[in-house]
């Protein structure tokens, strides 16, 4: 396990257990009530870490096995090798020292005397034209004329295409429904001073709601019957795998852009993610030494900076922050790169790429284009209305040979939090 992920989720447990033994001495409801909140807070943000961490080890172990696997085959073709060397030298040797070609009757002893000798090549210069007179097929040399081709039983995986986003939200499974309404708290107004028979002051508390409707994501692909019936590699598994890789690639994106419009999720840079409100975003120009505390120190109300927030952003502004350099020309953020490299730590600032973010150091950006996005993830609900289905057809183009695969899942998605997450623009000007 990653040691920043440890010692954060390390730090949570042990105010986790501070919260309980507060809890067991406190006869206060009201403050048992706060606890119990904090306590649950506490227990998505450790959930997410060992999440993160699972991620960053599942990694590992594959790399692991991908190397194992690769070094074994090395040695194996190297000891095979060696050993096919030594056998054809010592065959040569050998025949070279005992035998000679005799036409019609293979390889025969030979006379050692004549090794190499005159009366050697006279006898076999003899023998060859004896053997053109009486016009027979003499073999001087064989070669295959087609060079034989080999092909490899595996396929090598490309580069990672879908964002850690995906796996990162909350998720809510809601098999044959339609649509979900998460309520929200946005603010409670204060209590004030009350003169004598005069009316209590109004503190109500405000609600707002998050409408998530049904989404319908589909993929679609097609291959030959030889495809699936010739190659030693699994191209069918392949193709397979990939209507599943192609509808998350889908919704990954999608969580950041999606317009909410009908049959739609609705994203976090959305008009339509209600929850947020449209004057907390924030505009930048550029990326230098104060833009992660400036993002940090904007997100949240008043009262606290918010933990186990995460930043959202493009491979490109990762990069602007590692370019970033103190006055002794050292890194001044600390990149950490985990699990399979779609996310990791600035300044132990948990963050993940999302190639659907734009980026605020791209000149073709435009300015008022999101680039980021700031919060704590568990604020972003991804609902689940039907599971993944795949089907496989031969009967669409049977005549042709054809293959057909499809694959469709109903989803939904909103964020679920007032002001749930920070949104960074791209100013006008730097």
């Amino acid at each position: 396990m990653n040691d920043t992920i440890k010692s954060m989720i390390e730090a949570r447990e042990a105010k986790k257990a501070e919260l309980i033994e507060r809890s067991k001495k406190s006869e206060d409801v009201n403050e048992l009530r706060s606890i119990n909140s904090e306590i649950d807070d506490i227990n998505g943000q450790i959930a997410e870490l060992r999440s993160l961490a699972q991620q960053e080890e599942k990694a590992a172990e594959e790399r692991k096995a991908a190397d194992d696997k690769v070094k074994a085959e090395k040695e194996a073709e190297a000891r095979t090798a060696a050993v096919d060397t030594a056998k054809i030298a010592e065959n040569i040797a050998d025949g070279l020292r005992s035998a000679k070609f005799v036409q019609g009757k293979g390889f025969e002893k030979r006379d050692s005397s004549k090794l190499g000798g005159e009366a050697d090549k006279e006898e076999r210069m003899a023998k060859f034209g004896e053997d053109l007179k009486e016009r027979r097929s003499v073999t001087v040399a064989s070669s295959d004329i087609i060079l034989p081709k080999f092909d490899a039983k595996t396929i090598k995986p490309g580069f990672l295409e879908i964002s850690n986003l995906i796996d990162a939200v909350s998720t809510l499974n809601l098999p044959g429904g339609e649509s979900y309404t998460q309520p929200y708290e946005k603010a409670t107004a204060a209590g004030d001073y009350t003169p004598e028979g005069a009316d209590y002051n109004e503190a109500d508390v405000t609600f707002g709601h998050a409408d998530i409707a049904k989404a319908k994501i589909t993929a679609y692909s097609e291959m030959t019957e030889e495809l699936e019936k010739l190659p030693a590699a699994p191209y069918a598994q392949v193709i397979l795998d990939g209507i599943q890789k192609s509808v998350r690639k889908k919704i990954a994106k999608e969580i950041m852009v999606g317009a909410g419009t009908a049959n739609t999720i609705v994203g976090i840079f959305s008009a339509k993610a209600d929850a947020i409100d449209a004057a907390t975003d924030k505009e930048l120009a550029k990326i230098d030494n104060t833009t992660l505390d400036e993002i940090v120190f904007s997100y949240g109300g008043d009262e606290a900076v918010e933990g186990q927030c995460v930043l959202i952003l493009s491979k490109a502004d990762l990069k602007a922050f590692s370019s970033i350099r103190t006055t002794d020309g050292k890194p001044f953020y600390d990149i950490k790169i985990a699990g399979n490299g779609g996310s990791g730590t600035i300044n132990t600032v948990p963050f993940i790429i999302n190639s659907a973010c734009g980026s605020i150091t791209d000149s073709k950006t435009t300015a008022g284009t999101y680039c980021m996005a700031y919060g704590n993830l568990q604020n972003y609900q991804l609902t689940v209305f039907s599971q993944l289905d795949i089907r496989r057809s031969d009967d669409f183009k049977f005549k042709s040979g054809m293959i057909a695969h499809r694959g469709s899942v109903f989803v939904g998605g909103n964020v679920v939090s007032y002001n749930g997450f920070l949104r960074i623009k791209k100013a006008a000007t730097a």
